[in-house]
């Protein structure tokens, strides 16, 4: 992969420290992709340039630009300066190996130019989201993640309204316990007072959300992104339970595979996808785009679906 290079990476530290203020030589360091030596290189660079960086010695030193310089601000409106910052995240999460400076120097120039408000909306952001691999198929309003995230957050209740396929249109009281993004759709997952239990809500069909003075504990077991899967897997409610035997290794089958709702099982014949799911369709067209061969177990409706698929890819391939 084309690495970038130091001129990438000073810029990259200037705008951090231009952002921040005070960074630390370790945090630089891991922002950047670096050693801490380089850190230091870079540093001395940037002062034979005229840039006031200055160093604090000690083992927990740091660096800072002396008060007064000012880079150039750049201008974008509150929409777009969230929608920019929300799609560096979303890049940082991908974790493509060596994108770091540049996402975070492109983080370091949006954070400069934000309100504080607008800043502290991402920060909620990046810390209460579930993230998944893949991009969502239906997306929600961006005001109802946020809404929902600081509620996430500051652990408050909300009412929302929503449309289901099978009650129509009802108000809730819902006490979100995280916001999660799948690999088909985003969700809120809490407790719902109307039902009086755990529930799962598609954010595509939340009409409107409003945070509520009330406030609420948060379970056991739901402090941590895994936790809060394997929770939300419990609650499914599947027709259709999936054995797939994988001809891969259980690290190609995990980069492959959606990260909610699959376990792998290493067994004696290989590796083994255990999944649930009331749409067979997808689950065909997961198991059609995976790079390695595989076997399905059960159920044999599957193999009809993948079946279907490939008439239909068939039928597309000979339009002309």
């Amino acid at each position: 992969m084309y690495g970038y290079r130091p001129t990438t990476r000073l810029l990259s530290m200037l705008e951090l420290l231009q952002a921040r203020g005070r960074v630390g030589g370790p945090e630089l360091a891991r922002r950047l992709e670096v050693g801490e030596r380089t850190v230091r290189r870079y540093v001395a660079m940037l002062q034979e340039m005229g840039v006031p960086v200055e160093a604090e010695r000690g083992r927990y030193g740091a660096y800072t630009l002396r008060p007064g310089f000012k880079l150039p601000p750049m201008m974008f409106t509150d929409d777009e300066a969230l929608a920019l910052a929300l799609g560096l995240l979303s890049a940082r999460r991908l974790g493509l190996s060596g994108v770091a400076p540049a996402v975070e120097g492109a983080r370091a120039k949006l954070e400069r130019v934000m309100p504080e408000r607008l800043r502290e909306r991402v920060r909620t952001f990046e810390e209460v989201v579930v993230p998944a691999a893949a991009i969502p198929a239906r997306l929600p309003a961006g005001e109802v993640v946020v809404t929902l995230s600081a509620a996430v957050r500051e652990r408050k209740r909300v009412r929302i309204r929503y449309r289901s396929g099978d009650s129509g249109e009802t108000q809730r009281a819902v006490d979100p316990y995280a916001v999660v993004q799948g690999d088909a759709f985003w969700y809120t997952f809490g407790y719902c007072h109307l039902r009086e239990g755990r529930r799962l809500f598609r954010l595509d069909r939340v009409l409107s959300v409003q945070r509520l003075d009330e406030s609420f504990e948060l379970p056991p077991g739901f402090d941590t992104p895994q936790g809060v899967l394997e929770a939300m897997a419990d609650m499914r409610e599947d027709r259709w339970s999936v054995e797939v035997l994988l001809e891969t290794t259980a690290g190609e089958a995990r980069a492959q595979l959606p990260k909610m709702g699959v376990t792998l099982k290493e067994t004696p014949e290989g590796v083994v996808m255990i999944s649930s799911t009331s749409d067979l369709a997808w689950m065909a067209r997961v198991l059609a785009g995976l790079s390695f061969p595989f076997v399905v177990r059960t159920p044999p409706e599957l193999r009809e679906a993948l079946r279907s698929l490939a008439a239909a890819i068939t039928d597309l391939a000979e339009r002309s």
